[in-house]
Formats: structure tokens, C-alpha cells, sequence
């Protein structure tokens, strides 16, 4: 006997606008939704759009070195700010945008780097005060207006920051000729000045073997590997102001980013602070409570949160979780940034059991995506991703939080790794790619996250500096000779375009995400998979009602037909995108036909009882 679901609408991929609450309060929702649920716009202030230009230059005085500000030339301030992200609050909205991650906007040093190779701080990763935006991103009040607009749309606003370490402040009176190469706890330990053959200093301090207050105490000389030397027009630009105190550094030079060195040496010169240190843990804590209780915001993204010992985070988020809950915000997210060019997940899972983070930025998710939908890997790549989901802790329900994305600021953008692998690929094939990349985001388990500039074809020269185009007319050469896709435009023009193709396709799918909880809060089991590019199917399970979907993908440049395993009372599929079969071919199995890079998102409509 044949009983029928409840009916539903099938969504098109074209124009959908996200729905709100049935009852137009977004405000009154948007606390209770899980990091499961949300679809995250990752931005970058200052490429996106310029609202006030008044403070393009932020408030400095001179040339370019001196204020940081200078469109033409990818390294430095391009002019937004975050009264351009407010005004484009409905392009976010109708794009099907939840919750907004941008890069730090705490005030940072302008401008740094050796005479010849200078940059900016437009990034926001070289951070003077912590308790302030950027004076070229505008005021607190002007943050304030911008969370609250957020919110008012039933958007949560995600703030990264950075306990690891400070703007490049700092300088070792030994001279840096050569650079300041490591110099290891064993080779100079804290009890002698400036290596072994020194004299003794900090007697009593017995380093990271007491952490408590009264043993760091006996730390009053940083001088045991380097001499900390601070320059005199630098000597209190730090807020609050403890952190113009040397003694609160490692001050060992620069880290290799291996062994020791990640996360006791300074991360590309910038002052690494000494995060064993209980002045620094109780310094931090008070820095970003005060951001969850000033603005009500929703949510950290944590940088470079492997170069910071696991006992820090242990304090530190549940403090910060604490004070979300105290301040009415259940579902504060705290993620941290665990770089890891892998698909195996069970490096970057250890930072969820042993440094106690609720979830990691899915590095693994990312490098599976590459592995199978630009180097044609075998679809056994994601199937053995989502196996490893029972290493985080929380196991396969902690995963469906985990921040997946497809490329950064850091990596490069998707559309850039593809190119990267396949360099011969032209425009048409080039958007299909990213097409199928960006369906396998919004679909499979994992809070997506879109890069800023990807849903209007972006496409970069590379990573860091060359994957951080203006959305706003841009005045830089590097970035307007790009060939973006799915349009005739460049970055020499504004691209807000609501009718791009990927626009128009995050917008459809992000609306079938959440439309459907299945999506966002469902079980995910993998049901086909293979040693060659192919067809890859997984179904995910209503919460409430253990309904039923499949989500299949072809990964191949030719069509593939598969009969995949689903569930055995399954008899007929509503097609919500793509291309469903209309029936079982018989009960467990479903023919599914896709085209090149294709796929299909599927509900069971019709159940044997």
C-alpha cells in the first residue's frame, strides 16, 4: 500500500528570494537556529563596498606608507567599510545569506613590511587595539548600526579574531640582518639571558610546568632569547595596554610553522603572545566578552587556533560561551582555523577533543572537494570524508556544524584551485566546475560558507593578496585583466549582479536548504560512491519526521547512470534541482541519470507502509 508524504513545493534555481518567518519577525527567530542551519557569507570589509569615503584614508595623515590607502595596488586599503556591508544588506538577504563572517575589523596597523615590500592591514590580522574597529571601516557606533540592521533581517554576524598574536611591534636589539631565525626553549631556556652561556635570570620560573599566577611572576626578564626592544613612537600603541608590555610575548623569532617554532615563534614577524600566561588568558577573555556583551553578536571565527597551546582555548571558550548564554545567545559558534591541506579529518578533529573547540573551518571538506570535482579523483575521496565525521567530538551530529567552505582568502578561490588543476579548462567547463562544487556545499552536511565574490564568478590570480577583488569599481590592474565567469563583466565595474548564474543558483539552493531541515539538520549517509570520477549519492534524513532525500552528484564530464541504494520503503522522488529519477527501479535501489557535472536533490515523495 502506497501512503503519500506531505505535499511541497519544488523550488526553482533562478530569483528565489530566501523566505523569512511567517510572522515577519526575523529577530524573534534567528537566536534559535543551530550552526547547522545557517548559510555564512565570508567578506572581506574593505573589498566590498565603499559607503563612507571620508574615511578611506582612516583618519592618517601623508603618503600611502603613513595611511595605508592606495586602490591600485592589491596590498593596501581599497576604501570599504561597514557602512558599505550595511547598505548591501538586501543583496545578502535575497542571495539566501544567514549569518555574515568578516574578516577582522579591529584597528589595525596600517602599514607594514621591509622598505620595498610594504602592504596593509586592510586584512585586519594586524591588530594595535582590539576594543575598536579600524578607523578606515568606521566607528563602534557605526558597527553597532550594522549588527543591529543584521539582526533585524534574522541575520547572525560572525566576528573573526586573533588571540595568537599582534601587529609586528617588536623588534630584538640583535639585529635582524638575517632575519630572527627560532631559537628553541631547549637552546635558551627562560633562566638564562640569551642562551645557555648567559647569566642566570627569571630564578624560580619554572615555564609552561606551572601555569599559575604566582609562578609567572617570577617572569620579569624577556631577554632569555631575544632582547625585546619596543620603538619609541610604538611604545604604547597597544589596547588595551598590558599587551605594550614585552614580558607577554615568546619573543623567540620567527616560527618555521613546524615543530616548536608553530606555536611558541612570531607568525611571519608578527609579536606572538604568550598565550600560557595568565595575564594573556584573562587579557583575551575580557577583550572578546566585551565584544559578545557591547553587540550581541552571534558567533567567532578563530585565526591561526593551532599556533596557540591547547590550554588556552580550554579557558577561553568556555568563557566566551558563557557570556554568550548570559547575554541570551544560546548558539554562539566558535570555530577555529585549523589549516590542513588534507581530506582525512582526523587532524583537524583533535581540536575539537583535546583544545575543546565546538567546530573546526572544515579544511578536510575543502580538499575532498578538489580532490574529486577538479583533479578527478575517485568518489571514494568523500566517502571516506565522512567517515572520519566520528572523530570530532560529538561525533556525526557534532559535524553537521562544522564551517565547510570550497575556497578563502588564504587558499585562493574555487574557481583559481580549479584552474590551478586543470589549466587547459575554458570558461564554460570553468562555471560548471564551480556550479557542482558550489551544489555539493549547500547540500551535503556542513554549515556552507561562500567566499565573497564567488557567486559573482569571480576568478583569481592566485591565493592571499590575488584572491581579495573589489565587489566595488575596482582601480586595481591585477584583478580587472581577469576573466570572470558566467558573465561579460570584470572587476573594473560594480558586481552586485542578482542575475549572475551563480548567483542565481546559491540563491535557489540556499533556499531548498532551508526549506527543508533535512538539509541543515539531517542524519547523512553515504549511499554510492566509487575508485573513479562518477556518481556520488548520499540520502539525509528529516529530523522530525525521518523523511527522506537523496542528493546525487556527478563528478565525471560525461554523463554517468548509476542505481543507488536508498531507502526500501521509497517509491517516487520530488524533484526539488536538477534531475530525479521519477520512480524506483525497484524497493533499496533508485536509476539515477545525470549529465556532465550534474546533479539532482531529491525528496522521497511516496513511502510503502
Amino acid at each position: 500500500m502506497i501512503r503519500h508524504a506531505l505535499p511541497l513545493i519544488a523550488l526553482g534555481l533562478a530569483g528565489v528570494v530566501l523566505a523569512q518567518p511567517q510572522d515577519g519577525d526575523a529577530e524573534a527567530h534567528f537566536r534559535e537556529r543551530l550552526p547547522s542551519e545557517e548559510i555564512v557569507y565570508f567578506v572581506l570589509p574593505d573589498r566590498f563596498e565603499n559607503g563612507d569615503r571620508t574615511n578611506d584614508k582612516g583618519g592618517f595623515t601623508g603618503d600611502r606608507l603613513a595611511h595605508g590607502f592606495d586602490p591600485e595596488h592589491k596590498g593596501f586599503f581599497h576604501g570599504g567599510d561597514l557602512k558599505g556591508l550595511t547598505a548591501r544588506l538586501d543583496y545578502l538577504e535575497q542571495l539566501g545569506v544567514t549569518a555574515i563572517w568578516f574578516a577582522p575589523i579591529f584597528q589595525n596597523k596600517p602599514v607594514q613590511g621591509d622598505p620595498g615590500s610594504e602592504s596593509a592591514g586592510y586584512h585586519g590580522y594586524w591588530v594595535t587595539d582590539f576594543t575598536r574597529p579600524d578607523s578606515h571601516f568606521g566607528t563602534r557606533a557605526e558597527f553597532k548600526t550594522f549588527v543591529e540592521a543584521a539582526h533585524a533581517r534574522g541575520m547572525k554576524v560572525y566576528m573573526d579574531i586573533i588571540t595568537n598574536h599582534t601587529a609586528d611591534v617588536i623588534r630584538y636589539a640583535e639585529g635582524d640582518e638575517t632575519g630572527y631565525v627560532y631559537r628553541s626553549r631547549g637552546d635558551y631556556p627562560y633562566s638564562r639571558k640569551g642562551g645557555l652561556g648567559g647569566e642566570p635570570i627569571n630564578p624560580g620560573f619554572m615555564g609552561d610546568a606551572d601555569r599559575s599566577a604566582e609562578n609567572f611572576a617570577r617572569l620579569t626578564d624577556p631577554s632569555y632569547a631575544y632582547t625585546p626592544v619596543v620603538p619609541k613612537a610604538e611604545a604604547e600603541i597597544k589596547v588595551p595596554d598590558w599587551l605594550n608590555d614585552p614580558i607577554y610575548y615568546h619573543n623567540r623569532g620567527d616560527t618555521t610553522f613546524s615543530g616548536e617554532s608553530s606555536r611558541f615563534g612570531d607568525f611571519v614577524g608578527l609579536d606572538d603572545l604568550y598565550t600560557e600566561h595568565p595575564r594573556v588568558v584573562e587579557g583575551m577573555i575580557d577583550i572578546y566578552a566585551a565584544w559578545i556583551r557591547d553587540f550581541g553578536i552571534d558567533g567567532f571565527r578563530v585565526d591561526t587556533a593551532r599556533h596557540v597551546n591547547p590550554e588556552f582555548w580550554q579557558a577561553f571558550v568556555p568563557a566566551m560561551l558563557e557570556t554568550a548564554r548570559e547575554a541570551g545567545i544560546p548558539n554562539f559558534h566558535i570555530f577555529g582555523e585549523v589549516y590542513r591541506d588534507s581530506s582525512d579529518n582526523g587532524y583537524i578533529a583533535q581540536y575539537t577533543r583535546r583544545d575543546g573547540f565546538p567546530a573546526v573551518l572544515d579544511f578536510a571538506f575543502a580538499q575532498a572537494i578538489r580532490e574529486t570535482v577538479a583533479q578527478g579523483k575517485g568518489t571514494h575521496v568523500l566517502n571516506e570524508l565522512f567517515d572520519g565525521d566520528v572523530l570530532y567530538e560529538g561525533g556525526e551530529k557534532a559535524a553537521l556544524g562544522m564551517p565547510t567552505f570550497l575556497g578563502n582568502h588564504d587558499m585562493g578561490r574555487f574557481s583559481t584551485i580549479v584552474k590551478w588543476d586543470r589549466p587547459e579548462i575554458g570558461q564554460e567547463e570553468l562555471l560548471a566546475r564551480v556550479k557542482l562544487g558550489h551544489a555539493m556545499l549547500l547540500t551535503l552536511r556542513g554549515s556552507p560558507v561562500v567566499y565573497y565574490g564567488d557567486e559573482q564568478g569571480f576568478v583569481g590570480d592566485g591565493n592571499d593578496q590575488a584572491a581579495r577583488e573589489d565587489m566595488f569599481p575596482s582601480q586595481t590592474a591585477s584583478y580587472n585583466d581577469n576573466a570572470l565567469i558566467g558573465t561579460d563583466a570584470t572587476t573594473a565595474q560594480s558586481n552586485f549582479d542578482t542575475a549572475h548564474p551563480l548567483y542565481e543558483q546559491i540563491a535557489g539552493l540556499s533556499a531548498v536548504r532551508r526549506a527543508h531541515p533535512a538539509l541543515s539538520r539531517g542524519r547523512q549517509i553515504v549511499r554510492h560512491y566509487g575508485d573513479k570520477e562518477g556518481i556520488f549519492a548520499v540520502s539525509r534524513f528529516d529530523p522530525e519526521t525521518g523523511g527522506e532525500y537523496v542528493l546525487a552528484f556527478n563528478t565525471a564530464d560525461q554523463p554517468q547512470e548509476a542505481n543507488v541504494l536508498v531507502g526500501y520503503d521509497a517509491r517516487s522522488f520530488e524533484t526539488l534541482a536538477g534531475d530525479c529519477p521519477a520512480a524506483v527501479a525497484a524497493p533499496g535501489s533508485a536509476p539515477f541519470a545525470l549529465p556532465a557535472l550534474g546533479w539532482a536533490i531529491c525528496r522521497v515523495a511516496e513511502v510503502a507502509e
